[in-house]
């Protein structure tokens, strides 16, 4: 249950909770956890859950040993893989902060990121902004990766309107209650922004670095990933078009400064 955005009793720092969904990581977790703590633990009362989604390489256990030695770490398991979405779901449903951040687990994003992009906003309330976004600069993917992404922002951007140019990073900062009111399916995380608009909040992009990812590989080809695409695409047009907002299930505290 959430705590409504609180900071733990003694704690003068804001709350934040922080889902990171891991599969088959368990060389980059640690190194993902020690330097989200350093980073953002220093500005902000975390609790961080951990979903493993469906690893076979040891992540659970490396992160449970995580979690035992620090207690703002809690580990949740799927016992087969259900894919990203899934797992930021189920982070979402544990998390006990009003807002919570998305980071991935393979080391490419930069805590030091996210604790920028949590500045633009007020932790403590539900305002205008609905979802900050982090977009990537300076790619460190392959050339035919890069490519592929860029073709497919800009078909999203032009078939949704969604103004993001970099839908994909891992990093982002949502209300939790918001989050839990999208309508679910596989590859949710990719549109958030242009779902956030429809809920009639603004997104906030900001620029965030891309490292070499620690271990591990893309679960997705490139021709894989496109095909998916496709179908998702179609599917949350119509979506959009068929979805009308009425009263939102939680409080919102008006604009934002």
């Amino acid at each position: 249950m959430t705590d409504g955005g609180k900071s733990r009793p003694g704690s003068k720092r804001p709350a934040l909770s922080v889902v990171i969904p891991v599969c088959d990581e368990a060389e980059s977790i640690p190194v993902v956890l020690r330097e989200l703590l350093a980073k953002a633990g220093a500005a902000y009362d975390l609790d961080v859950v951990v979903v493993d989604d469906g690893s076979v390489d040891g992540s659970a256990d490396v992160v449970a040993a995580a979690g035992r030695a620090e207690a703002r770490i809690r580990l949740i398991r799927h016992a087969n893989r259900c894919g990203k979405s899934s797992a930021l779901r189920t982070g979402m449903f544990a998390a006990r902060s009003r807002w919570v951040a998305t980071i991935d687990g393979d080391g490419e994003n930069d805590p030091a990121d996210l604790v920028a992009m949590a500045g633009r906003i007020d932790l403590t309330r539900i305002g205008s902004v609905g979802l900050v976004a982090g977009n990537r600069r300076r790619r460190t993917a392959g050339a035919a990766r890069l490519v592929a992404s860029r073709l497919a922002n800009a078909i999203r951007k032009a078939a949704l309107r969604d103004d993001c140019p970099d839908t994909a990073c891992g990093l982002k900062l949502i209300p939790r209650e918001l989050f839990l009111a999208l309508p679910y399916f596989d590859s949710l995380h990719r549109y958030m922004p242009a779902l956030v608009r429809r809920y009639g909040f603004d997104v906030v992009n900001v620029s965030v670095d891309d490292r070499p990812r620690i271990s591990g590989q893309s679960k997705y080809t490139n021709l894989r990933r496109a095909l998916v695409g496709i179908v998702d695409l179609l599917g949350v047009y119509w979506l959009l078009r068929r979805t009308s907002v009425g009263a939102l299930p939680f409080a919102r505290d008006g604009d934002d400064g």
